[in-house]
C-alpha cells in the first residue's frame, strides 16, 4: 500500500513536468495533424480495398461480395507477350533516373552552395521551376522540339548540318534518350534542394581546415562533401528504389504523346496497365498490378537496406 502511495504521489509531481514538456511541442503537433490526418485517409483507409486484386469485382455486389478468383488478375501481367517488354523498360528506366538524377543533383547543389545572395535565390528557383510544371505541358514543351514540321530541331538545328528532317516520334531509338534527359530536367532541382540543404548545413570549419592545408575544390568535394552527404544520398537512393517498379506515368504517356511506334521503348507497368483498363475497364487487374509494385518495391527497400546495413551500419534507414 505504502509503495502504491509513493508512485502515485511521484506520478503527481512528474504530470506538471511531462504537461510542460508537451506543452512546448503543441504548435509542432498541430501542424503535423493535416499531413497526418491525409496520410491515413490517402494510404490507411484504403487497404482493405486490396482484396479487389483477388476478386473478379462487381460494382453491384460491392469490394466484399464479388465473386474470389485467386491469383487470376496476376495473369495479366505475367501471361502476356509484352510481359518482357514492360518490366525491362520499367527497372531499365528507372535505374538510369536513380544513377543520372542523384549525380546531376550533387553537381547541382554544390554549385549553388558556392553562390552568394540573390543569385543563388534566383537560380534555385529557376531549377525547381520544372518540378512543378504539369506534365501536360512538358508534353507539349518537348513537342515543340521535336514535331516533324514545325519542330525546333527539325526547322533550326538539323539543317545547319545538313540533316534532313526526322520524324521522331516514329522513330523508337531517339526516345530513351529524350526520356531521361526530360526526367533530368524535371527532377533534378527537386533532388538538388534537398542535397543543397544538406550541403549547407555541414561545418565549414572543415573546408577552412582543408583551403590552409592547400586542398584544391575537387579534392575537398571528393574527401569532405561526398562522404558527409552519404547519409543523405543513401536515403535518397533507398526511396528511390523502393519505387523501382513504378514508372512516372505523365512522363511516359503524355510526353511521347501516346505513340504505338515509341510502345516499345515507352511502355512501363503504369502505361501498360492504363491502357488495358481502357480496353477492358477491369479495376481488380489494376489493384493486382498496384499490389503487385508495392509488394515488390518493400522486398526491394528491406534488401538494399540490408545490404547499406552491412556495409554501413550507421547509414542504414531501419
Amino acid at each position: 500500500m505504502e509503495a502504491g502511495r509513493k508512485i502515485r504521489s511521484d506520478r503527481k509531481e512528474n504530470f506538471p513536468k511531462k504537461w510542460a514538456k508537451l506543452k512546448r511541442f503543441i504548435p509542432i503537433y498541430i501542424m503535423m495533424l493535416p499531413g497526418l490526418i491525409y496520410l491515413f485517409i490517402n494510404n490507411y483507409m484504403p487497404l482493405p480495398g486490396l482484396v479487389i486484386a483477388f476478386k473478379q469485382y462487381n460494382a453491384r455486389l460491392g469490394i466484399y461480395g464479388s465473386k474470389w478468383i485467386g491469383f487470376k488478375n496476376f495473369e495479366y501481367l505475367f501471361k502476356t507477350s509484352d510481359a518482357w517488354v514492360i518490366t525491362r523498360n520499367t527497372i531499365l528506366y528507372n535505374v538510369a533516373f536513380i544513377i543520372i538524377n542523384t549525380v546531376m543533383a550533387i553537381l547541382v547543389a554544390v554549385i549553388l552552395s558556392e553562390l552568394n545572395g540573390r543569385r543563388k535565390k534566383v537560380y534555385q528557383s529557376v531549377i525547381l521551376l520544372p518540378n512543378l510544371i504539369s506534365t501536360v505541358i512538358i508534353g507539349y514543351l518537348v513537342f515543340s522540339f521535336f514535331s516533324v514540321e514545325n519542330g525546333f530541331f527539325n526547322n533550326s538545328i538539323l539543317p545547319v548540318f545538313g540533316h534532313e528532317p526526322i520524324d521522331w516520334y516514329s522513330k523508337p531509338k531517339y526516345w530513351p534518350f529524350i526520356i531521361i534527359f526530360v526526367s533530368a530536367w524535371k527532377s533534378v532541382g527537386y533532388n538538388c534542394i534537398v542535397y543543397l540543404a544538406t550541403i549547407l548545413g555541414f561545418d565549414r570549419a572543415y573546408y577552412e581546415s582543408a583551403l590552409v592545408d592547400g586542398a584544391t575544390r575537387g579534392k575537398q568535394f571528393r574527401y569532405i562533401t561526398l562522404p558527409l552527404l552519404k547519409p543523405t544520398i543513401i536515403m535518397l537512393t533507398l526511396m528511390a528504389v523502393g519505387r523501382i517498379f513504378y514508372s512516372d506515368f505523365g512522363l511516359f504517356y503524355q510526353v511521347p504523346l501516346n505513340q504505338g511506334a515509341l510502345y516499345s521503348v515507352t511502355n512501363t507497368i503504369d502505361t501498360y496497365v492504363y491502357r488495358g483498363l481502357l480496353q477492358l475497364g477491369n479495376i481488380s487487374m489494376s489493384a493486382a498490378a498496384g499490389l503487385y509494385q508495392s509488394i515488390v518495391g518493400f522486398i526491394l527497400v528491406l534488401g538494399a537496406n540490408t545490404l547499406v546495413r552491412r556495409v554501413d551500419k550507421d547509414s542504414a534507414l531501419i
